[in-house]
């Protein structure tokens, strides 16, 4: 069984995001190179980045954190407990009122109205993966 890293997670999620190594890198504020080392688990990122490579990717902080410092399990999961189920409406609410989140990823005012949409489809369990689907809208409508 192979042991489960960062590299491929990070490439994974980029190609999924259909972004380029060097739009990614972009995006973070690094190098394309420095992108390819970390895809290869050839690097490991700071925290700063790895905090991030989880916003701009939608992936969880804890998730990569983990995979970088897979030492420091231990002293995590021991007094982790589940979180607690939100509903839709709570996750929403989380995502709008976010304004340094909405800001930072320059969500405009249509892209809320659409994403409000997007949320009575089903259930969006976090206020982060809001962004995935919007970067995936945003995406999808740059290649038309």
């Amino acid at each position: 069984m192979k042991k489960k890293t960062l590299g491929p997670l990070l490439k994974q999620q980029r190609e999924a995001l259909n972004l380029t190594q060097r739009q990614l890198a972009a995006k973070l504020g690094v190098k394309a190179s420095h992108i390819a080392y970390l895809e290869s688990d050839r690097r490991r990122p700071s925290l700063g980045l790895l905090s991030r490579i989880a916003a701009v990717l939608g992936l969880d902080r804890e998730t990569l954190f983990l995979l970088v410092h897979p030492e420091a399990r231990a002293l995590i999961g021991s007094t982790r407990t589940p979180a607690p189920r939100r509903d839709r409406h709570q996750v929403w609410r989380e995502f709008t009122r976010d304004k340094a989140l909405l800001s930072r990823h320059n969500v405009k005012a249509r892209e809320l109205k659409i994403l409000s949409q997007v949320n009575l489809l089903g259930r969006v369990s976090a206020p982060r993966h809001f962004l995935f689907i919007l970067n995936a809208i945003r995406q999808a409508v740059e290649e038309d």
